[in-house]
């Protein structure tokens, strides 16, 4: 790269130079949120709001996280996300790799129509007052249901991942396997599937990331805190800018939570930050191969 560097006319130097930098810039900009949350969860309430924190942590503590991990309210809340993760992001799954399936095959009947009647949703919908007036005619509200149901399928994934499916998996496979007596789910579990992971992954990553960060649904049609997710929880201590005291079981932390209102909210951000975090590195190396393939118009 530094032999191509030095080889290049004046022109291109300047508008790579100029690149690297507002590429640098714009890193910097969505770095540094992050960078302040992360240090300011770490100081001592004073620093916070007096407002020296800056870019490291001042006067380290951990007080923010003990309050945290001593409210049973975000116990209550990780326990709620984590499950409305893991089973809506599996819904979302299956839903969507068997429809994405489904229109992909291009002997499918009224292909072109049901195809159209997903597209349609995209930009046309019912709205927040109809969405609610279902879902309570179901008889889900105040239910995990509700928060996972509604979201089964996006039809943005939906029409990625049957485009990564048309141009993954030759047509040819499927002559193959009917030829040798392989039924039409048969070759769904046994060849489209294991040659969709890459896909799945990046699937995956969009809805559980989804879910995880979704508090609109539950503030909607959830009224019972015993449900509510993670998000829900932060949301209300974000608008309050503390933790109620009376949900603190420590009897010696609630002297400090006045004090410490400011670096519990950041404490709570970075906890519930932590597991996409975790995540991101498993599917990782799917991620870029699916999203290429899959946006490609098919």
């Amino acid at each position: 790269m530094r032999e191509n560097f030095k080889t290049m006319p004046k022109s291109d130097k300047v508008f790579y130079v100029l690149v690297l930098l507002v590429l640098t810039a714009f890193f910097i900009i969505v770095l540094y949120p992050c960078i302040y949350v992360l240090s300011a969860s770490f100081s001592s309430g004073t620093a916070v709001q007096s407002g020296r924190v800056v870019l490291w942590p001042v006067d380290p503590s951990l007080e923010g996280y003990k309050t945290v991990f001593n409210t049973p309210n975000v116990w209550i809340g990780f326990r709620n996300s984590l499950l409305y993760t893991f089973c809506g992001t599996a819904l979302n799954i299956v839903l969507t790799i068997t429809a994405a399936y489904c229109l992909s095959r291009r002997d499918l009947p009224g292909r072109g129509g049901i195809t159209l009647f997903f597209t349609f949703t995209m930009f046309f919908n019912g709205g927040i007052i109809t969405t609610y007036m279902v879902v309570r005619a179901l008889g889900l509200l105040n239910t995990p249901l509700a928060v996972i149901l509604p979201v089964g399928i996006n039809v943005y994934n939906l029409i990625v991942a049957k485009t990564f499916i048309q141009n993954s998996i030759p047509g040819e496979l499927l002559e193959a396997a009917t030829i040798d007596g392989c039924s039409d789910i048969g070759y769904f579990i046994k060849i489209v599937l294991p040659l969709s992971k890459a896909i799945i992954a990046v699937l995956v990553l969009y809805y559980g990331v989804y879910h995880w960060n979704s508090y609109f649904n539950a503030m909607l049609y959830l009224h019972d805190k015993s449900i509510y997710p993670l998000t829900l929880f932060l949301r209300e201590i974000l608008m309050a800018d503390q933790i109620d005291p009376s949900t603190v079981t420590d009897p010696e932390l609630q002297a400090r939570i006045a004090e410490a209102a400011g670096v519990i909210k950041y404490a709570l951000i970075v906890v519930s930050m932590v597991p996409v975090m975790l995540l991101y590195p498993f599917i990782q190396k799917y991620f870029v191969k699916g999203v290429m393939i899959g946006s490609i118009k098919g």
